[in-house]
Order: structure tokens, then sequence, then C-alpha cells
């Protein structure tokens, strides 16, 4: 269904995320401007960021996209023109057969892993490339939750599990240790992999940054990037690969929804027809504020709500706000940069309806993607 409307985001049925084309395209630009300086190859992390039907815009500019199992492989391989790069913590043997012949690039989380199946990856599939995540053991991730390099991490080998049998049959080495971060953690970053690692890096075709790079936030050290990438290249004469997913749609669009109530419990508090807890569990987990469109922390502005969620757990509140004006039954509130981290992680707990999925074309044509039902609740379990 496409439709016209310059006023959309407060007429559009919610709730809804919306995508905008020329964002998403803004941020892309700013990838291909990387790529050109530095010959670096790009993949879309699809665990941030799985809008598959915006892939016909993305896939002109990254190389391919990168997944975390069987079902993400098959969605790049069907979905995604580009290369399939598949990690996984642990691969199961009913699954190992489908993802060696669709993926390009094959990077196991320890070198048990990579002995069990290399081999059989390579006799399925003989053009694949295999690799092993390893651990630099440094990370300043901001949020311990989302280091994949602190004490007791399950994610890549460190330099004492290293079985140096594998390298003979090891192309890549890939480590992955930021979230949301600039260029100067990445030099941090590979100060301690370089040590660590850099003696073993001669030997293999490319290496992997990973993903966590802010490359499209506004006072990101793009330059510094390209330094980083350029120099590396230049000193391992290897192929540099990174996988953003908060990069990708950083900023794109938005989540749409709608004040159901207003309630008086000692403060004003407004309901509306998403829930963190379904819709957005980063500002849970994470965790961090969601910013809402035209409001402000408390008492910054003349009117103060409480904004909550429709679900029936007690803490789903997105946090209190002010507004210039009261709010009303039937306001619609914007949740901003709703696009990455918030799709993938959706669910349909208590059964609170899923967003439907509207684009804003480059040609401000509005086109709702899906919208979701009763059936898409009730199929999720049997």
């Amino acid at each position: 269904m496409i439709i016209k409307n310059n006023n959309i985001l407060n007429t559009i049925k919610t709730p809804a995320w919306v995508l905008n084309e020329k964002l998403l395209i803004k941020n892309l630009e700013t990838i291909k401007y990387l790529k050109d300086k530095t010959g670096a190859k790009v993949l879309l992390a699809l665990k941030g960021y799985s809008l598959w039907s915006s892939f016909n815009i993305i896939e002109k500019y990254l190389d391919g996209c990168c997944a975390s199992g069987l079902h993400e492989a098959m969605l790049a391989n069907e979905e995604f023109k580009g290369e399939v790069h598949t990690y996984s913590p642990a691969f199961k043997d009913d699954e190992i057969e489908k993802i060696s012949k669709i993926s390009h690039h094959l990077v196991f989380n320890s070198p048990s892993q990579f002995k069990k199946y290399s081999k059989k990856a390579k006799a399925i599939n003989p053009d694949i490339s295999i690799g092993l995540r390893v651990n630099p053991e440094y990370s300043s991730s901001p949020t311990e939750l989302y280091n994949p390099c602190g004490l007791y991490s399950r994610l890549g080998t460190t330099i004492s599990n290293f079985d140096e049998t594998i390298l003979e049959n090891c192309d890549d080495l890939h480590f992955h240790a930021l979230c949301e971060q600039d260029s100067s953690a990445l030099k941090e970053v590979l100060l301690h992999f370089e040590e660590k690692f850099g003696k073993y890096i001669k030997n293999m075709k490319w290496v992997n940054f990973g993903g966590g790079h802010h490359i499209t936030k506004n006072d990101y050290d793009l330059d510094g990037l390209i330094d980083i990438i350029n120099k590396f290249k230049e000193k391992y004469k290897v192929d540099v690969y990174l996988e953003p997913g908060e990069a990708i749609g950083w900023e794109t669009g938005v989540l749409v929804s709608e004040v159901l109530d207003i309630v008086d419990n000692g403060m004003e508090i407004a309901i509306v027809d998403v829930s963190t807890e379904a819709h957005m569990p980063d500002t849970i987990i994470m965790p961090y504020r969601a910013e809402i469109r035209d409001a402000d922390k408390p008492s910054v502005k003349k009117f103060n709500y409480r904004i909550a969620g429709n679900s029936c757990i007690a803490g789903d509140v997105m946090g209190d706000y002010s507004f210039d004006s009261k709010l009303k039954i039937g306001d619609k509130i914007i949740f901003e940069d709703q696009i990455h981290y918030t799709m993938v992680k959706a669910t349909t707990f208590n059964g609170v309806k899923l967003p439907s999925i509207v684009v804003i074309k480059e040609d401000n044509s509005v086109e709702i993607i899906k919208e979701f039902g009763y059936n898409d609740f009730k199929n999720r379990l049997s």
C-alpha cells in the first residue's frame, strides 16, 4: 500500500516504526566515503538492522552481511546481493552444512569448533574462507553487559587458548570489542590485538575489526578511522572488514505511538500504545533514556508527564518528560532513533501488538511495508 501524506507522523495509524530512506542513504554515503578512502569492506550486521525490504538500497553501498547463525545467513543469502559472513559462539551439527553452502566466510569462536567443522565446511564449499574470532582481552565498552572482552567472556579465543595448529587452514582473524564507540577506542583495542596476535596476522588474508563503530554519529572521528585502517593495511598487507549495525540504522527513523489514556497517581501518567518491554527492550537492558520529539527532561518545560507502556509489567515505563502543552488522549508521542536494535528485538509479549513497518520513500511517498496482527502473536507458539 502506497499513500501520499505530507504530515504522515501525525496521521499514521499507531504503533509504527517509520524509516526515512533519505536518512538511511545519508548514512550509507558516509560509509561509501570510508570505503573509497580505505578500500575496506563493510558488512551490514543483521543483529542490529535486518529490515530486508531496504536491502535493495543498502546493497548498493555495502559489501554484504554478517550473520550470527543459520537464519540470519539465510536472510542474507536470499535478500542481499553480496557476501555472507557467518559467525556464531557455537555451531550445531544439523546446521553447519547449510551454513557452509551459503556463506562466503565462516568464523569460529574457538579452536575446538574450528577443528570440528572447518574441514567439513571446506569439503561442502571449497571456496569458503575460514576464520577464528579472537579476544584481545581489552575493551572500553561503556556498558559491561555489551562488553565482548569482559571478564569470563565466552566470545572469542584468548591468546592463552590459541591453538597454532589451526593456522594452516585459517584465512582470517576476527575481533569485536566496541559498542557505539569512536575510532579512538578502536585504536586502543588494536594495540592489544596486535600485541597478542600480531605475529599471526602475516598469515592472514583478511582481518575483521568487528562492529560497534559509530561511524555515522555526527561527532565521530571518521578521518581517524580512515588513518587507522590505511596504516593497518599497509603494515600487514591484508584486507580489512568492518561490520557496523547501529551505524547503518542510526537516526534513520522513529517509533510513533499514541496516548491512550492519562491517569494521575501522584503525577500525571500518559499510557501509550507501545511498550518498553516488547518494543524498546534496550531502554531497560542497556539502559538508556529514549528521546521523545518536542519533549525534554522533567520540569524543563511547563507540563510534566510519566510516559508508560501498555503491557502489564509494572516497570513498563519510558521515563519522565516535560512538554510545552498539556497532553491529550489521541496525541502522538514520537520516540526518536528507534530503527536499529529495536525491530530485531521486539516481541509479542503480553499480546501487545507489534508496530507496523512504514517507510518514507525518497520521493516523500509513504509505503506501509507490513502490519502485524493476532496471527503473528498466535503463530509464535502452539
